[in-house]
């Protein structure tokens, strides 16, 4: 019978290693990347049963990894494997087409369960926010980061980073006055009101300024 392949999606070189180290035993572990264009590269060239993968990576971020694999008609299991407990951020996640979101500090055999579940066609979720993210799925869905632009969301992760709108700009060869429209249109669409809550936003729902 063959073994499921399995890609892994985190920037933290011990964390992979950890999580390879302890999947091999069940599975062919066909690759490990660390950003998110890598991860829809190797989907493409490695087709893995089941991507397992971080959502804070520079480059590009897992959800919207995932977003892009589903819209260029990928159709490969894919479990976020995170920090990140709010259930806002596991409804976005589901919402673009995650089959599973799991807590890192409860990987695992948990982790080993979560990919049985999903490559039988089911959805995974954490025990320890399900509830919370059942009750949030029931709700009509708001307006979040995933509902952002690429270009903006590079421009958030670089907020969140610290740099000037100035520093922005010139990161990604933009005007400066660009680049306080993109502010004030993330700030539209996420309900923040101030450049420090569009900050704590960005580092809460895992869009990292590295």
């Amino acid at each position: 019978m063959r073994r499921p392949k399995i890609l892994l999606a985190d920037d933290h070189t011990m964390v992979a290693q950890a999580l390879a180290h302890y999947l091999k035993e069940d599975f062919d572990l066909v690759g490990i990347v660390d950003d998110g264009q890598k991860l829809i590269r190797a989907v493409r060239e490695l087709r893995p049963d089941v991507v397992i993968t971080d959502i804070a990576m520079p480059v590009m971020d897992g959800v919207e990894a995932l977003r892009q694999l589903r819209a260029q008609g990928e159709t490969v299991r894919i479990i976020l494997l995170t920090m990140h407990a709010e259930a806002e951020l596991a409804c976005q996640a589901l919402r673009a087409g995650a089959a599973g979101y799991l807590l890192k500090h409860s990987a695992g055999e948990e982790l080993v369960a979560a990919i049985g579940q999903v490559i039988q066609g089911n959805v995974y979720i954490s025990p320890l926010i399900a509830r919370d993210v059942v009750r949030a799925m029931s709700l009509p869905a708001g307006r979040g980061a995933t509902d952002l632009t690429q270009r903006q969301r590079d421009v958030l992760r670089l907020v969140a980073g610290g740099l000037t709108m100035k520093e922005v700009a010139a990161e990604l060869n933009l005007s400066p006055r660009t680049v306080e429209a993109h502010k004030y249109e993330m700030m539209e669409t996420l309900g923040v009101r101030s450049t420090a809550e569009l900050v704590r936003y960005a580092l809460r729902h895992g869009i990292s300024p590295t």
